[in-house]
């Protein structure tokens, strides 16, 4: 029998429970990486400034594992602390296709790209934890209505 759990402001149990963390931590984790991207982006005329960014799956499985670990022994959600520790070791540098002279590393065409492709994947995101958040609404809602 699942036990309930009070996670991210919610109670929830078992798989659903899972997808919930799933979502949550993809909207996190979509949303550093736009602000990397943005940093990037914003950079592209720094001298020596090297383009990062973060490897989203491999943050998303450590994130997810760390959040069952700690909510399976009691300790309850993952901090933003605990969160920051967990990404900034996947964070990468990203290799040149072509050297500058000025060594800045940052590709605007495919910085370009990974700013779209992310804020698209940012919105699906967002619209599955939305999706969530009715369906809670509409099963707490009173039946008699």
């Amino acid at each position: 029998m699942d036990t309930l759990r009070f996670v991210a402001g919610r109670w929830s149990a078992g798989a659903a429970a899972k997808d919930d963390d799933f979502n949550g931590q993809a909207l996190i984790l979509r949303a550093k990486r736009q602000a990397m991207l943005a940093s990037n982006i914003a950079n592209a005329d720094t001298p020596g400034y090297k383009a990062t960014d973060l490897n989203f799956s491999a943050a998303l499985r450590r994130a997810l594992d760390n959040q069952s670990a700690q909510t399976s022994s009691g300790e309850g959600y993952v901090g933003a602390a605990d969160f920051q520790l967990s990404t900034a070791s996947l964070v990468q540098y990203r290799q040149p296709a072509q050297s500058n002279l000025d060594g800045n590393t940052v590709d605007m065409d495919l910085e370009r790209a990974e700013f779209a492709q992310n804020a698209i994947l940012y919105q699906v995101a967002l619209n599955a934890l939305n999706d969530e958040l009715k369906e809670f609404k509409l099963a707490s809602s009173d039946p008699r209505r």
